[in-house]
């Protein structure tokens, strides 16, 4: 099987030398940028790219800003390595879509765990297709159709409603939906999910009823 090209991204060298040495022992191909900027023009470039560690602070540009960058054009499995470790940073890290959250100073055998436990993750998501009642997501091309028209959702919402559609019929409470689709055990403020609901419902249209809520609990899809 073919291994991932990882694009890592942080202004000091010994660090993505670090990373770098550690993921090539492993067969990965590794690809690097000194700051945010750069690491949005080569991955806009680079259409192979599997995987992105991404440093925090940077020059130029930082983490977070490239992050928001490339969610708007991508999925890409994002793990973000930082020295700042406090909740409001991580919160916002996740709340940007990123994949895992490390803090420096890291264990690079640690890193590899993740690395490999994330690209795991995505492979095993590819080349499968979900239906239910005339909603079909499609893996592998990252698209929803409702009644063959298709539906334009952002990753949230698509990592939401796979949630849903893989957990048919089962009462999820917000904390675990938070847990396995914002992948971060955050028990605070959990209306980011009703937000995120209610607008899915509505891309749905009359599907969107399935989406049952459960007052005082969570969310259930239900035929």
């Amino acid at each position: 099987m073919k291994k991932a090209r990882i694009l890592v991204v942080d202004d000091e060298e010994r660090v993505r030398k670090l990373v770098r040495d550690f993921l090539s022992m492993k067969g990965y191909t590794v690809i690097e940028a000194e700051n945010g900027e750069k690491a949005v023009e080569i991955f806009l470039e680079d259409k192979s790219i599997d995987l992105i560690i991404l440093d925090v602070m940077m020059p130029v540009m930082d983490g977070y800003e490239a992050l928001k960058t490339i969610r708007h054009y991508s999925r890409v499995p994002v793990i973000m390595l930082t020295a700042r470790t406090g909740e409001e940073d991580e919160l916002k890290g996740f709340g940007l879509e990123a994949d895992e959250y490390i803090a420096k100073p890291f264990s690079p055998k640690i890193l590899v765990a993740r690395v490999e436990a994330v690209l795991r993750r995505y492979n095993d998501a590819a080349g499968e297709t979900i239906e239910a009642d005339g909603i079909v997501m499609d893996k592998t091309a990252h698209t929803v159709t409702v009644d063959g028209q298709p539906v334009e959702l952002s990753v949230k919402e698509y990592d939401l409603l796979r949630h849903f559609l893989e957990n048919q019929g089962e009462a999820l409470s917000r904390e675990s939906i938070l847990t396995s689709v914002w992948n971060y055990d955050y028990f605070g403020d959990a209306r980011t999910i009703d937000t995120h609901v209610k607008k899915l419902r509505a891309k749905l249209g009359d599907k969107g009823d399935h989406i049952k809520t459960i007052w005082g609990m969570g969310y259930k899809f239900e035929l």
